[in-house]
């Protein structure tokens, strides 16, 4: 069933991203990075506890495993980073270049994989990961 497959919710949450470097870039023009990251926060937190309450997969927090809240809490606090960062280069940057550049994450983020899950790219992989790094040190050198 293509609901459940990971390469159409993937390719989803890259169509949604991209949207929302557009859409923040103009939303930073007028105002605080910092505070944009704030009222953006705010957004998603209700819509995701509208989305919990709707789905009827609300469940008290308290009750989850404590390993499963604690990684979450670091989760979260590595997403609050990253958009303070995030906002801040859009609002110093052209999106062409900010986006790019945060795809690092995926060079990054396979090396995190591969170091602390145990996880183990094939060839092709790597090659594609390579490439990306490639692109982004393309895009962000001077000219």
């Amino acid at each position: 069933m293509m609901s459940n497959s990971w390469l159409l919710w993937a390719l989803l949450s890259a169509v949604f991203a991209a949207l929302t470097a557009v859409l923040a870039k103009v939303g930073v023009q007028q105002m605080d990075s910092d505070l944009a990251t704030w009222v953006r926060t705010v957004v998603v937190l209700a819509a995701l506890t509208l989305f919990v309450l709707l789905a009827g997969k609300w469940r008290n927090p308290l009750e989850l495993a404590p390993r499963s809240l604690a990684f979450l809490t670091l989760s979260g606090l590595a997403t609050g980073a990253s958009w303070v960062c995030y906002f801040r280069a859009l609002q110093l940057g052209d999106v062409s270049k900010v986006a790019p550049v945060d795809k690092l994450s995926l060079v990054l983020l396979t090396l995190f994989a591969v170091a602390f899950l145990g996880e183990r790219p094939a060839g092709r992989e790597w090659l594609g990961i390579g490439l990306v790094a490639a692109g982004v040190l393309v895009l962000s050198i001077r000219r």
